[in-house]
């Protein structure tokens, strides 16, 4: 435990002192909810370009439209940026060389992927946090009335929404640490993004029962996906973090 507890701690502050997490962060909350609150207010002027981009959701107005546009965006965006966080986590270690002192330090390399995984769970449930408070904040200003029941559960399943894109994001951890840097992990990420996107065109009656795919079609259409095929998103993160960690096991510096 006090390894972990060491591990945590510098981690920790690797992520602070990162311009690229803090870049992220800015990108992913306040990103999203500018351009989500730009297409809303285009969209309530009857912008007829942006209301043929926005599909089924071109028909809803106040809080639906604008909680629909931003899990399109989430589903699209923070899961890539995630995915290049969580890429530049681990690849660093190889592409800065600092992978070398990794293997004199008394923490076993297991709990220092260990400790990366965790932190980046804390700092996907903050950004979670923020986005849908900005999100909030914007339809104030936007002037979509008061805050209800069901405007709270649609803001619930943008932050959800928001946590599980964070981790579907986690096989860039794996593959980073196979290819031995960033690359590996964004293409990556990419392939799981495509994934998604295809699944949901391709097969909208079964997309709900694939985990890459149930978030997204959730948080838009919640009726379509139940609770277990949402809790089988919690297979990605739990195996690609065992095979993170079982990499990290492995790592040879001659390799």
């Amino acid at each position: 435990m006090k390894a972990l507890t060491a591990a945590l701690h510098v981690e920790l502050r690797k992520s602070l002192a990162s311009r690229v997490m803090r870049t992220t962060t800015a990108l992913i909350v306040i990103g999203i909810a500018v351009l989500a609150s730009a297409l809303v207010g285009a969209a309530s002027a009857r912008n007829e370009q942006i209301l043929a981009q926005l599909g089924p959701l071109a028909a809803a107005s106040g809080w639906s439209l604008l909680t629909g546009v931003t899990a399109q965006i989430t589903a699209v965006g923070a899961l890539l940026a995630f995915g290049i966080a969580l890429s530049w986590t681990f690849g660093r270690e190889f592409t800065e060389g600092t992978i070398t002192g990794l293997f004199a330090l008394p923490v076993s390399r297991p709990t220092i992927a260990l400790a990366k995984l965790l932190i980046h769970l804390g700092w996907v449930l903050l950004v979670a946090a923020i986005l849908t408070l900005l999100v909030l904040a914007a339809g104030g200003i936007l002037g979509m009335g008061i805050v209800d029941g069901p405007v709270l559960a649609q803001l619930g399943r943008q932050f959800i929404l928001t946590v599980l894109s964070g981790l579907l994001a986690t096989p860039a951890a794996w593959v980073a640490t196979l290819g031995r840097g960033l690359l590996a992990g964004i293409a990556t990420t990419l392939v799981v993004l495509i994934a998604a996107q295809v699944s949901v065109i391709a097969a909208p009656t079964v997309a709900g029962w694939l985990p890459l795919s149930s978030p997204a079609l959730w948080a838009l259409q919640p009726d379509t996906v139940h609770g277990w095929q949402l809790a089988s998103v919690a297979v990605i993160p739990i195996a690609f973090g065992a095979l993170t960690a079982n990499a990290w096991t492995r790592l040879q510096l001659d390799r």
